[in-house]
């Protein structure tokens, strides 16, 4: 076979761009979901921020506004990269924690980070959670306690319970966006295994149907090969006063018939079994080619065969040498069903192509004249128009090349080209 050419993946911006929370859903609705609640976050947290930092905390509202911008602003951007937006949404809670130190504020106020800090960095957790790791997640939760456990040793009116709602309330978030996200994962691995599942049936119902046809085949087909061998080889002795080209005629046939009942077999034997790989009998080739026109030429079509000289090197592949027998064996068996009696003349020569003197190709050349005497009726009304599919199959597995069609004089002509040296085919 040819060398299947090096496919080079072009990674392209669309892949590498995240998808959004939730964008595999199915409906409309739960993919604008995240969006929404990031949009509504941001412009209720901003001015509210700004109004409780400046008139509650008494903070300078240049700051203020500076810190509610950095804490709101990118819950936008946790739709698509939470990781990247809490990196500046941690920040931004820490300094505005250090900054509300430099203030005096009521004891009953929240430190170190009021309630809309603690409301956008639950939501921003939740995300997190949807998105990331357990590794990570983890690594979250640990940045977050040792933060707000580092800040509440500087607590400007005491610690207590409350100073450590961040790291409460932001385990939980991670932890139920994280089980949220698992449980996912899980159903979509079950979902793909059922196809897969699914797919196996289907092969199991395929190769079931495969050993079905292969025993109803031996039951039919081989039980009359069968016949006709035992009828071929025994009609010298149950006919009297044969004439020897007749006998000659019945001993051919019986060998025809049993060649022909060992390939069925073998045939049979891989549709039982698709691991099987046959009887252990070669396979032909070139040197077989001289029979199978004997063969024909006994069926009374007259045929020549021009055989060609050995080529150079090691010899014909065995690939090769298969494919062309077997085009020979299928050119001759259409000439025999559908121009009975033409002369038929079937050539193998060796020669390289113009240009390209060190790749040596195989020609095998098969040419039917038009039926003698007025048109008959083919021993065959229709085929399968399996024939030539089968020999462009084989042509191109070995990598060659197939010229077939009907001649203007009338006839038929099949030409396959087929390389000899390893490279071409492997």
């Amino acid at each position: 076979m040819r060398r299947a050419p090096r496919v080079v993946r072009m990674t392209s911006v669309e892949e590498e761009r995240p998808r959004p929370l939730l964008a595999g859903a199915s409906r409309r609705w739960v993919r604008a979901l995240p969006w929404a609640v990031a949009f509504v976050l941001s412009v209720a947290l901003l001015p509210s921020t700004i109004v409780v930092l400046t008139a509650d905390y008494g903070l300078n509202g240049g700051v203020a506004s500076a810190l509610a911008v950095a804490q709101a602003a990118p819950l936008l951007l946790a739709v698509v990269r939470p990781l990247h937006a809490w990196y500046v949404v941690f920040a931004a809670d820490v300094a505005g924690a250090l900054a509300l130190l430099t203030v005096d504020f009521p004891e009953r106020l929240l430190w170190p980070f009021p309630p809309m800090e603690l409301v956008g960095y639950v939501g921003l957790c939740l995300a997190l959670g949807l998105r990331e790791r357990r590794r990570t997640l983890l690594l979250v939760w640990l940045a977050t306690a040792g933060a707000n456990v580092g800040l509440v040793f500087v607590a400007p009116h005491g610690a207590g319970a409350r100073e450590l709602l961040l790291t409460i309330l932001g385990g939980v978030a991670l932890l139920l966006g994280g089980a949220l996200r698992e449980r996912h994962e899980v159903q979509r691995r079950l979902a793909e295994q059922e196809t897969i599942s699914e797919a196996e049936r289907g092969r199991r119902t395929l190769l079931e149907e495969r050993a079905r046809i292969a025993r109803e085949l031996h039951d039919v087909v081989a039980h009359h090969m069968s016949v006709i061998t035992v009828q071929a080889d025994t009609a010298e002795y149950r006919l009297t006063a044969l004439p020897p080209d007749v006998r000659e005629e019945f001993t051919s046939i019986a060998a025809t018939a049993r060649e022909s009942l060992g390939e069925m077999r073998r045939l049979l034997g891989v549709l039982r079994n698709e691991e099987a790989h046959g009887e252990l009998a070669p396979q032909p080739g070139l040197a077989r080619i001289g029979q199978l026109v004997e063969a024909t030429a006994r069926t009374g079509v007259p045929v020549d065969f021009t055989p060609c000289d050995p080529p150079r090197g090691t010899g014909v592949p065995d690939a090769v040498g298969l494919s062309a027998y077997r085009i020979v064996q299928e050119a001759l068996a259409n000439v025999v069903r559908h121009a009975p009696g033409a002369r038929t003349r079937v050539s193998l020569s060796v020669a390289a192509p113009a240009g390209d003197p060190g790749r040596d190709r195989l020609t095998v050349l098969v040419v039917n004249d038009r039926p003698p005497g007025p048109p008959a009726a083919p021993l065959e009304a229709g085929g399968t128009g399996h024939g030539l599919v089968g020999m462009r199959e084989r042509v191109r597995l070995v990598g060659g090349t197939l010229d077939a069609g009907p001649l203007p004089g009338g006839g038929f002509r099949v030409a396959a080209h087929l390389p000899l040296t390893e490279e071409d085919f492997t």
